[in-house]
């Protein structure tokens, strides 16, 4: 008589969940494929615990921000500081991304509010302007007033950067963002959390303060014509 043959039955295997492009790529695909996402996307892996999304946000975002850090809080060293703390909370926070925002505009709301924290711990500092040295602070008043009427943009940039310390905090984020990061004024309202018509009054004010200690520092360039005084343009 034969013995009964035992036939093993094994439950069919079941393909593992996929969440995006986090699991159906292997390491290597996967950062090719993140170079390739949109920011929106990129996102969407970080709240799928994809650590190679955030790589890839920053490889694509952190000299932009570290630019924007800089500009505001005027030390490329503290900027840096205030970039990777930017990451970090953009990683802790990244299930309670608000969708109805961009992606851009809520990094950059990030980065901003850690560069507006960092300038009123040292806002005493700041108003003072120590630690800023002007670059042609040596030269006699009728040999810049000559080097004045021939400014590049990137001097004209680097006198307003200097200048820049002496506005508030907000006014110094408006400045940057608008002047320097080209962005429109409804999106730096939703970035700084401010009304439109604040950023207006924030950015006509920084103007005119510019305008003014330009003037009391370098009196030579009240001789320039109004529209080429340091490249300010009337922008709203």
């Amino acid at each position: 008589m034969r013995s009964a043959q035992v036939i093993r039955m094994e439950p069919p295997r079941e393909d593992p969940p996929r969440s995006g492009l986090t699991i159906a790529y292997s390491r290597r695909q996967r950062k090719v494929a993140w170079s390739e996402a949109s920011d929106a996307e990129l996102l969407e892996g970080m709240r799928s615990d994809d650590e190679l999304a955030l790589d890839e946000l920053m490889r694509r975002k952190g000299a932009q921000l570290l630019h924007t850090a800089t500009s505001m809080v005027g030390d490329r060293e503290d900027a840096r500081d205030i970039v990777q703390i930017a990451f970090l909370r953009i990683w802790d926070s990244r299930h309670r991304f608000d969708r109805r925002y961009s992606p851009n505009t809520w990094i950059y709301r990030i980065v901003s509010n850690l560069a507006i924290d960092h300038l009123r711990s040292r806002s005493s500092r700041l108003r003072s302007l120590q630690g800023f040295q002007l670059q042609h602070e040596h030269q006699s008043g009728e040999a810049f007033s000559r080097q004045l009427e021939n400014l590049t943009e990137r001097e004209i940039k680097t006198v307003f950067h200097e200048l820049a310390s002496t506005l508030s905090e907000k006014q110094r984020a408006v400045f940057v963002l608008r002047e320097m990061e080209g962005l429109k004024g409804r999106e730096i309202a939703q970035i700084l959390g401010i009304r439109p018509s604040t950023v207006r009054n924030h950015l006509f004010n920084s103007r005119r303060q510019l305008r003014e200690e330009l003037l009391k520092r370098y009196p030579e360039y009240a001789k320039q014509p109004q529209g080429q005084q340091a490249g300010i343009e009337e922008r709203s």
